[in-house]
């Protein structure tokens, strides 16, 4: 995402949680004004779109079903992070989904996938599915998001390398067409410090984020209980993106679990502006209790909340804490 927005003394004034039950929170600003968003329903059968001219009024917007999954192939089960998009005047939604949800060495099987809409209203329309993004391993792949920069369009994604230990790595590739890779891919990241290797070695759900002269990466990390939290990697917006060594890792989270405002296990995010294009704002889910159930996974109370965005001196974001739900 590519904000334009000054530096801001600016509260949140968003009354959270926004929408319930919607883990991956996407949000995107059109240039019609409109807010679109999407994200993981609890039973991971199907893709809807909300539009709303505000991002709170987003928790009233009727939600359109643009998608369901089929009974059976390779996008026949668990339906994941889908994200929507504006390339080239068409509407792409990329999202991840499993031929089953068997779990095979630890891992789900989920693979990523495109689908294209050319009407100028996403909630009309037909999508058409574009098919499986072709990474460099057939392995356990998700959360794929896409950015322009420099003229050129850039996958990022997490994945499952066969020959690095643990779940799931950051890349970052070129691309030739809205769900074709170009080129070689890039690691940027692996989970290596002991906040990222909690319950599991996980980098995940990756969100950029373009500010004056610094190109930024947020991604998810550690196991999605109260564990899971936000790290962040910084590049000069002159440098080879595509050389891992452009990019620096934080030593700690940069957003994790408020237990004085009862929030666990922030994460999944992404970024938009705010109504008036003054703020830049953190879209993200999270939990208002700590103990779960079973398979994290499964518990649906990952609830989308909006954030506004600090920014230091130096030019690098100041996510604060995550706020105390309102409603």
């Amino acid at each position: 995402m590519d904000t334009q927005s000054s530096p801001s003394s600016a509260t949140n004034t968003y009354r959270n949680p926004i929408i319930e039950q919607r883990a991956d929170p996407w949000v995107y600003r059109h240039t019609d004004q409109q807010y679109y968003f999407t994200g993981s329903v609890p039973s991971f059968d199907y893709i809807e779109l909300r539009r709303a001219a505000t991002i709170q009024s987003l928790a009233d917007a009727e939600p359109v079903i643009v998608w369901r999954k089929p009974d059976s192939g390779p996008m026949s089960h668990l339906i994941w992070a889908p994200e929507l998009h504006y390339i080239h005047q068409k509407w792409y939604i990329y999202f991840a989904a499993a031929a089953t949800d068997e779990i095979v060495d630890g891992l789900f099987q989920h693979r990523m996938f495109v689908l294209e809409n050319d009407h100028p209203d996403p909630l009309q329309g037909s999508w058409i599915e574009k098919g499986q993004i072709v990474t460099p391993w057939d392995t356990f792949a998700l959360d794929a998001t896409t950015f322009i920069h420099q003229d050129q369009q850039y996958l990022l994604w997490a994945q499952k390398e066969p020959e690095v230990d643990g779940n799931s790595n950051l890349y970052l590739s070129l691309m030739d067409n809205p769900w074709t890779l170009k080129g070689t891919s890039t690691r940027l990241s692996i989970p290596e410090l002991s906040w990222e290797c909690i319950g599991f070695k996980v980098n995940e759900g990756p969100a950029f984020l373009r500010k004056q002269d610094q190109l930024f990466i947020s991604y998810s990390a550690s196991a999605t209980d109260h564990h899971y939290c936000l790290g962040l990697l910084t590049a000069d917006i002159h440098s080879d993106i595509l050389n891992a060594g452009s990019w620096r890792k934080s030593d700690q989270p940069v957003f994790g679990t408020a237990e004085a405002h009862s929030q666990y296990g922030p994460g999944h995010n992404c970024f938009t502006i705010s109504e008036d294009g003054q703020h830049d704002v953190m879209i993200y889910h999270a939990r208002n209790y700590k103990e779960i159930s079973g398979n994290p996974l499964y518990d649906p109370n990952r609830h989308m909340r909006a954030q506004v965005i600090q920014w230091r001196s130096d030019g690098t974001p100041d996510f604060g804490r995550p706020v105390a739900d309102t409603v």
